[in-house]
């Protein structure tokens, strides 16, 4: 394979080698008279994964601009070939193909999953607190800014307001902690009731506290803030499709930082509505911060509550980080759930959820603790924080869903992504919100 094409070619998809001297029965890719075919075998298992997996070949060859041609390129693959070819950089640059209405709705949700993925490999000095709320308030009035309001609360101002989660969490760091309200209404009537809020985990730096990380577990904590940028996007994507409900957006924005301010092992946290938490490890500070959110989300008494956040390894552990957890405790909406995400193409994969999870972090001082002081949180850690995040919501879990994204980001490239965010989980939630 050549190692540069210097002008863009035409990328098609074919059954067939265009050439059959040298070929090989497992080359995907082939250079011919300029263009570049993708091989995908009539009884192919896994097209999209092979497409995608081609893409990151071709985005090898330095193409800066990939265009798509020909009549082989339905919607799912043309998106899988977007989702492989994308990276640091260069996270818009496919020129789509087919129908026009297709074109420009597949080159709208690149842009869209284009804004996370910049945002969440951002470097942490960059992008702190604040800056992460307004960045995502910025990007959604530009959705619809006749039908959107906005409101963040920020450093001491969240004590007022109960947020003890935010506030204890992000008091450690010289950037102030704060939470983004943003209220979707295209009714523009304040009495419409609110169908769905979403809530995003926005630590923008994890250096654990006190349970301090190390340096190989600290390095990509730029990217913990994932759920708050997947969640916006979701909603910005819905808007896009027509969402024509009322939504309301909560972002849990801090950094986790050690300093003589910094929250600590043993302090107790009292929430608004009334559960005490004993801290146990400074580095299951996702779940704090959330806790707000869903305790915030639920006074607006909606239909549908999903939160989605970087929050556990143990997913990452159990799910190879090739799908986004899903964790429920109402088993109808879960499975609905997982047919959105299988319409869209995004892996997703359902883990244990029970009311008695929220015993599995036991404390003597407290209702409950935020975690075991065990690495990782012990066994079931995953389930164990659903389980902690199920005690800020209605107590049945009816309506709740918790996406931990464990495919959101990639420390290096792999066969199938470039190094850093994915943004996987975007379309899932938009597909939830307008289906629903």
């Amino acid at each position: 394979m050549q190692d540069q094409l210097i002008s863009p070619p035409l990328i098609f998809l074919t059954d067939h080698p265009i050439v059959t001297e040298h070929w090989q029965q497992d080359n995907l890719v082939q250079i011919h008279e300029h263009n570049i075919y993708i091989h995908l075998a009539a009884d192919e298992r896994f097209p999209l994964r092979k497409i995608q997996q081609a893409a990151r070949q071709i985005d090898a060859l330095n193409i800066k601009q990939a265009q798509l041609s020909g009549m082989n390129w339905d919607e799912a693959r043309q998106w899988a070939f977007a989702m492989g070819f994308s990276r640091v950089a260069q996270l818009t640059q496919v020129q789509f193909t087919g129908e026009p209405l297709l074109v420009a709705n597949l080159t709208s949700k690149l842009a869209i999953y284009g804004w996370a993925r910049e945002l969440i490999n951002q470097p942490p000095a960059q992008l702190y607190p604040q800056q992460l709320a307004a960045s995502a308030a910025e990007f959604l009035l530009n959705k619809a800014p006749t039908s959107i309001s906005v409101r963040t609360i920020t450093g001491e101002q969240l004590l007022a307001h109960g947020y003890v989660g935010i506030y204890n969490v992000g008091k450690g760091s010289d950037k102030a902690p704060c939470l983004l309200e943003v209220d979707y209404n295209p009714s523009n009537d304040n009495n419409e009731p609110v169908f769905a809020a979403l809530v995003g985990k926005g630590i923008t730096f994890d250096s654990g506290g006190y349970s301090i990380k190390s340096n190989a577990g600290m390095f990509d904590m730029k990217g913990d803030m994932g759920g708050a940028a997947v969640v916006t996007a979701a909603l910005a994507l819905a808007i896009e499709q027509g969402l024509n409900k009322r939504v309301k957006l909560f972002l849990c924005c801090a950094e986790n930082m050690v300093s003589g301010n910094a929250y600590k092992l043993g302090d107790i946290f009292t929430y608004k509505n009334g559960v005490t938490v004993e801290i146990a490890n400074t580095d299951a500070e996702g779940r704090l911060v959330l806790a707000d959110g869903l305790i915030v989300a639920s006074e607006q008494q909606p239909e549908l509550i999903i939160n989605a956040a970087t929050l556990t390894g143990a997913a990452v552990m159990a799910t190879g980080g090739d799908y986004t957890a899903l964790f429920s405790l109402d088993q109808a909406l879960a499975e609905q759930a997982k047919v959105c995400a299988n319409k869209v193409n995004e892996p997703v994969w359902q883990l244990p959820l029970a009311q008695w999870h929220q015993e599995k972090c036991p404390s003597a001082f407290a209702d409950t603790a935020n975690s075991r002081p065990q690495p990782g949180g012990g066994a079931g850690g995953a389930s164990n924080a659903a389980g902690f995040l199920s005690r800020f919501v209605n107590p049945d879990g009816k309506g709740w869903l918790h996406f931990d994204l464990a495919a959101d980001y990639n420390s290096t490239a792999n066969a199938l992504w470039a190094a850093g965010a994915t943004g996987q989980g975007i379309a899932t939630i938009a597909k939830i919100l307008t289906s629903h």
